[in-house]
């Protein structure tokens, strides 16, 4: 098994067929043929099934997907590590950022890091934790920013950033916007965002620690902020968020946050990393830029940034 074999499975699988592929790697249709042919003929089984419009993978050839991309992350990652021992200076970053911080501070803390390494390439995702763990475990994100609570410690290390409350959002209008207690609330439809793992920690933060309980049937998992959002103003549904949502469009116009007798616990946005895996000095270089943007929301007279940094616990 060959890193090239790998790379054109890689090439199939992302670009939808071996023309496309032999153009995003600026080879020829034969070579990526021959390549993928060779691999099969190695494992004894068909990775790819053609078709009219070009060709997908099998059954086999999605099995061995997520490990190629594996590999291919792995040897990136060993050749950054030895650049940076040679001193060289980083040529890419990718990082999870979590959607309230990408869009309030992210602007400020980019200008800064293009003056300190204009020549690093970029490579944003919106930090949910579904996408950001699987990118980190990959080696393909060096850190994510957002939420660590119920992250397995083993696994994962975190510096802490900042503290902010949760909030029970509505859409202005709802017909439960004057509730004040969750037990108010356990009968209607409900969007928040989880992995599959964190589910049952997430439903004993908000209601079990409180002696309630709602039917799974009631929740919606959405693993995008644009849809969370969208459920919340559009499709009436509640919400459990970061306060600092409040800010970002549309629920910045039309949704409020519900004043309800029960506590809620706190949220934190921290840099997220694998335990055995250190940071570049790109890396390095944006978390100070995010701290400056941070510290920089604290002492500003814009009202957008009063209104954040009052929802802000800074912990560093």
């Amino acid at each position: 098994m060959k890193l090239h074999q790998l790379q054109a499975l890689m090439a199939v699988a992302d670009h939808g067929g071996i023309r496309s592929a032999a153009r995003a790697l600026d080879l020829s249709q034969a070579a990526i043929t021959r390549a993928l042919r060779e691999l099969e003929e190695e494992q004894g089984l068909p990775l790819l099934a053609r078709h009219a419009g070009g060709a997908r993978l099998t059954s086999a050839g999605l099995t061995l997907l997520p490990h190629a991309r594996q590999i291919a992350s792995q040897l990136e990652k060993a050749q950054r590590d030895l650049a940076s021992l040679r001193g060289e200076a980083p040529t890419r970053l990718c990082v999870g950022i979590t959607p309230w911080f990408g869009q309030t501070l992210l602007g400020a803390a980019l200008r800064a890091f293009r003056q300190e390494m204009p020549s690093v390439q970029l490579e944003l995702y919106e930090g949910l934790q579904a996408v950001s763990l699987a990118l980190l475990r990959s080696g393909q994100m060096q850190f994510a920013l957002g939420p660590a609570g119920g992250l397995p410690g083993q696994e994962f290390s975190h510096q802490v950033l900042a503290h902010y409350p949760m909030r029970v959002l509505a859409r202005i209008d709802h017909p439960l916007q004057a509730a004040r207690s969750l037990g108010q609330l356990l009968e209607h439809d409900w969007v928040m965002n989880f992995t599959q793992a964190g589910q049952h920690a997430l439903m004993h933060q908000l209601f079990g620690r409180h002696g309630l309980s709602i039917a799974p049937g009631r929740i919606v998992c959405a693993q995008s902020s644009a849809m969370l959002s969208s459920l919340i103003v559009d499709g009436g549904l509640l919400g459990y968020s970061p306060a600092p949502m409040l800010l970002c469009e549309p629920l910045r116009s039309k949704a409020q946050a519900l004043t309800l007798d029960e506590p809620l616990e706190a949220g934190d946005i921290s840099v997220i990393h694998l335990r055995d895996q250190a940071l570049d000095p790109a890396a390095r270089c944006l978390v100070r830029c995010l701290e400056q943007a941070l510290k920089a929301c604290s002492r500003s007279r814009d009202a957008d940034d009063r209104r954040l940094a009052d929802m802000l616990r800074l912990s560093f």
